[in-house]
C-alpha cells in the first residue's frame, strides 16, 4: 500500500477534450494553434474554448506572434504546457492508473 499522498484526479484535465490537448503538449514542444486542431482533429471554437479552460487554470499558456511568412496581418497563435500543467497532467495520469490498478 501507497504511504504518500494520492495521485490528484483533476476535474479541469479530465474533460476528454482538455485531457487530449494536455496529452499532446506533455510531449514537450509548443505548438501552433493550426498544428494542433489538426491533430487533434477540432474544430478552432472548440480548441479555443478548451484552451480557456486550461489557461484560466493555469495549465497552458498562448502567445500571439507575426509570421514574417505571411502577408497579411494575422498573427500566429503558440500553445505550450505550463510546468504547473505539466506537474497536474503527470499527477492526473497517475490518479487514472491507480483507479485502474496499475
Amino acid at each position: 500500500m501507497s504511504t504518500g499522498p494520492a495521485p490528484a484526479f483533476d476535474e479541469v484535465i479530465h474533460s476528454p477534450v482538455r485531457l487530449r490537448i494536455s496529452g499532446v503538449l506533455r510531449r514537450g514542444a509548443e505548438l501552433e494553434f493550426a498544428v494542433l486542431r489538426d491533430t487533434l482533429g477540432l474544430t478552432d471554437t472548440s480548441l479555443s474554448k478548451n484552451l480557456r479552460v486550461l489557461t484560466d487554470a493555469g495549465y497552458v499558456t498562448v502567445r500571439k506572434e507575426r509570421s514574417p511568412a505571411r502577408a497579411d496581418a494575422r498573427r500566429l497563435t503558440w500553445v505550450t504546457l505550463t510546468p504547473d500543467g505539466r506537474r497536474a497532467v503527470d499527477a492526473h495520469l497517475a490518479a487514472l492508473a491507480e483507479i485502474a490498478g496499475g
